[in-house]
């Protein structure tokens, strides 16, 4: 397969990286300081996880990127990581990259556009104001295209061109609605590769939704407060109010049929394992960047007023965390 991996951030960075040292045909779309950097230097990966001492020594790819779409030519796979904040503007800028064929691998935070694409009636299609308020994300990537992809890993971005990985190297992928399909089996080949370990899932969306259960209140309470996750967690009074938005958010899971079986305490005793992490939006608030509220939390809360579930604590997160933005500049555009 040609891939292009369009979002040359950490995510995306460190898929590229691993997919060319398994020897796979990549391309980036990118721009600005990380185009510059990665023209010069390659693509570099600081493997701080890995137990070779030698594999956490900088390593350098050759990767051929460009910021024209038209340069790169139409694709087999997108492998779409961008951050939700800046989706709206990525459909006119790879419409060159697509082909009849080309599929997209979505590998970005929160609930996307295409999360109700493979679900019955009457969820079926169902569209959020919070991830694609006019539709027009839909019509521009049809979510017949989309192949799901959830991530179970860490890594940060400390210059362009350069990414950290500091925990974890899971990937899950999925056909929206579970079927087995030849095409999934292909993006999974090509996924197969050293420093990825991938499963293929039955059920996409339900592990779309266990991973948001713990996004939708932890990013935000790090954004708020500027803490790791060990400290949020060892705080008993923080605790036990993230631990009251999950238990709302798991009711909406429910109600649109993705039961959730282990309780807050389960998922907070994982979390804590993971020591003092850096959530991506701590990253984001820390370094200026826009905030990924809509899809992380704001579509939890729009769910909850969908399926008649109070979230008083969840819209609490959400206030305090998007004043908070608005007041240092954050919000998307």
């Amino acid at each position: 397969m040609k891939i292009c991996i369009v979002g040359l951030g950490a995510v995306g960075g460190l898929m590229a990286h691993h997919l060319i040292e398994g020897g796979r045909e990549v391309s980036a779309l990118a721009r600005g300081a990380t185009l510059a950097a990665v023209r010069e230097r390659g693509l570099v990966l600081r493997d701080a996880a890995a137990t070779d001492p030698q594999r956490r020594l900088d390593r350098s790819v050759p990767l051929r990127a460009s910021d024209r779409a038209e340069d790169l030519g139409v694709q087999d796979l997108i492998i779409l990581a961008v951050k939700t904040t800046a989706l709206a503007s990525v459909p006119a800028g790879i419409a060159p990259l697509m082909g009849p064929d080309t599929l997209v691998l979505s590998a970005m935070n929160g609930l996307p556009w295409w999360f109700f694409h493979g679900f019955a009636p009457p969820w079926q299609g169902t569209r959020l104001d919070a991830c694609d308020a006019d539709g027009r994300l839909a019509q521009a990537i049809d979510p017949a295209r989309v192949i799901g992809c959830v991530l179970h890993m860490s890594a940060f971005s400390p210059a362009p061109g350069i990414v950290t990985r500091t925990l974890g190297d899971r990937y899950i992928v999925g056909e929206p609605g579970g079927a087995k399909t030849p095409r999934l089996a292909a993006v999974a080949d090509q996924l197969r590769v050293p420093g990825i370990g991938l499963e293929v899932s039955s059920h996409i969306e339900l592990d779309v939704w266990l991973k948001l259960w713990g996004n939708m209140t932890m990013n935000p309470a790090s954004a708020l407060t500027g803490a790791t996750l060990d400290l949020l967690l060892d705080d008993p009074l923080v605790r036990e109010f993230v631990s009251r938005a999950m238990i709302e958010a798991a009711e909406i899971g429910t109600r649109i049929g993705l039961p959730i079986s282990m309780t807050p305490e389960d998922r907070h005793a994982i979390t804590r394992k993971l020591g003092a992490v850096r959530t991506s939006m701590l990253q984001d608030t820390e370094a200026g960047r826009p905030l990924e509220l809509d899809a992380l939390i704001a579509s939890v809360s729009e769910l909850g007023r969908r399926t008649g579930v109070a979230t008083p604590s969840l819209d609490a997160l959400l206030g305090l965390t998007r004043v908070m933005a608005k007041a240092r500049g954050l919000q998307p555009n």
